[in-house]
């Protein structure tokens, strides 16, 4: 797939597709009244006609086209100018790219919107679109003989903005699509393709592709470095577990370290506290932590940002064997931690327990994890909106402005002492359960046990990180959710500390 920005008019580029975002109630610019002009004033008609409204998200088809180079043109709303948002541009170019991308080998010409009251940049246009457009047009159709969707063969980015800049801007949106769509696939992958061996194979690769340095432990290693609570997870499994550690230098070494860590529990059956079917049948997506730390690798590397970033996954299948972890057992985490296992099918926060005390003890000035990790977050939040714990306030609202300024919805969750009472043993330092109620905030106070004093977020992503369905702005499957928010984190971290 071939990206570029240029500069020429809209009449003079070869395509298949046009597609022209339009914003609701606003005058055309200099550029589209031009192109409007070259169709006999087709725009303009559809407009006054209210045949086409520019309300965010609709789409409008025109085939046929024989005045300029381009035979089909899709029209987009993107709603009021005053009211397009990082999020809503999204929405809207993805729901373009899907609507035009059945055919293999399309090549495809996006103008960039000019407007004089929108709160966005071009070169904000600019990336954003050249992400949903790469994003939008591929599927989830891994297995099927006959793919649904395909990937643009050429996008071109039209617009009058500075050469350069939007090129840079058109680059970054590639980097940024592409790093979301290698996180879909780790989760639209089922578990037969992708279990602790084979993501660490994956996890290689990208590090070959992009010079991050990869590192490896196996279950023997993670054996010495007393991984006792992530080990008792997989022994259930006949996959052996791994940790795979991707290591970024971007800046002196002496210079702080972020640490990306990513829950990578390949398939999760529940273990003896076993889920249901319908419960079950999805939880190929409990690795959606790990693959977006994957992700925002690959994309900190590409983008050469001026960071020292480290990532780990901690990679495991929960699983039911002769050897599975009981209820009642005593696990001992790497930092001594004694914890009572009340139900297997909390087994996340037990992996993420090791790996954030193995990433403290590697030095990290500051930590992100994510991890699909309750079911009670969704319940409070839904299903597109991630929750965010912290222990610093300071670090909270520095991820979540990174949030806000990739277009992610985050909310903030209370960390008060008291949950942490649910979650006293009688039997041993701390039980990995809490009662029903706060769910995803015990879950959280069981993961502060891990991180000693260090700046932690915890971003519980159960919900966004796998749409159980599509839906016109959207494929059904892995989302990629926080990908770009943990490479706008990185941006922000490099050029502050």
């Amino acid at each position: 797939m071939a990206m570029q920005f240029t500069n020429e008019s809209l009449s003079s580029l070869t395509a298949d597709w046009l597609v022209l975002g339009l914003a609701e109630s606003a005058p055309l610019s200099a550029s589209i009244t031009e192109l409007d002009q070259t169709l006999g004033g087709l725009l303009s008609r559809l407009i006054e006609s209210e045949d086409f409204t520019g309300k965010a998200g609709t789409t409008t088809t025109l085939l046929g086209i024989t005045e300029i180079k381009t035979p089909r043109i899709l029209l987009v709303g993107l709603g009021t100018a005053e009211s397009i948002s990082l999020a809503s541009l999204e929405k809207a170019m993805t729901t373009a790219a899907r609507s035009i991308s059945s055919k293999p080998d399309t090549s495809i010409v996006v103008a960039l919107p000019e407007l004089e009251k929108s709160s966005l940049s071009t070169e904000q246009f600019a990336t954003v679109i050249s992400a949903s457009m790469i994003v939008g047009a591929v599927g989830q159709d891994l297995y099927r003989k006959e793919a649904a969707r395909f990937p643009f063969q050429q996008i071109t980015i039209a617009g009058s903005g500075e050469a350069a800049e939007c090129q840079q801007a058109v680059d970054r949106g590639t980097i940024l699509g592409e790093s979301i769509n290698l996180a879909r696939e780790m989760v639209n992958r089922h578990a037969g393709d992708i279990f602790p061996i084979s993501f660490a194979d994956r996890v290689v690769e990208v590090a070959k592709s992009t010079g991050l340095e990869a590192e490896i432990l196996d279950e023997n290693q993670l054996k010495q470095e007393k991984m006792g609570s992530m080990l008792g997870v997989a022994q259930g499994s006949d996959q052996p577990a791994r940790l795979a550690i991707l290591k970024y230098q971007g800046a002196d070494p002496s210079a702080p370290t972020l640490a990306l860590v990513g829950k990578g529990v390949t398939f999760d059956s529940g273990g003896l506290s076993l889920k249901p079917s319908d419960g079950m049948k999805t939880m190929k997506c409990d690795m959606g932590g790990a693959a977006a730390v994957l992700g925002a690798m690959n994309a900190i590397a590409q983008l050469k940002l001026p960071v020292n970033v480290i990532g780990y996954m901690g990679l495991v299948e929960n699983m039911v064997n002769g050897s599975s972890y009981k209820l009642g057992d005593v696990l001992t985490a790497r930092n001594g931690k004694t914890i009572e296992v009340l139900n297997t099918d909390a087994e996340g926060r037990l992996v993420l327990a090791d790996v954030l005390s193995f990433a403290v003890d590697r030095g990290a000035s500051n930590i992100i994890d994510l991890a699909t990790l309750t079911g009670a977050c969704v319940v409070a939040l839904g299903e597109e909106v991630t929750g965010v714990f912290a222990n610093q306030a300071d670090w909270s609202k520095a991820v979540q402005d990174a949030a806000k300024a990739s277009g992610e919805d985050v909310w903030e969750m209370p960390m008060f002492p008291q949950f942490a009472d649910q979650l006293k043993s009688d039997v041993a330092d701390l039980k990995n359960v809490g009662t029903r109620w706060g769910g995803a905030i015990t879950a959280a106070k069981f993961l502060e046990n891990f991180v000693s004093e260090t700046p932690w977020v915890h971003l519980d992503i159960a919900g966004p990180a796998f749409a159980s369905a599509n839906a016109p702005h959207r494929e059904g499957g892995g989302t990629g959710c926080m990908v770009k928010t943990l490479v706008q984190v990185a941006a922000q971290y490099g050029s502050t500390k």
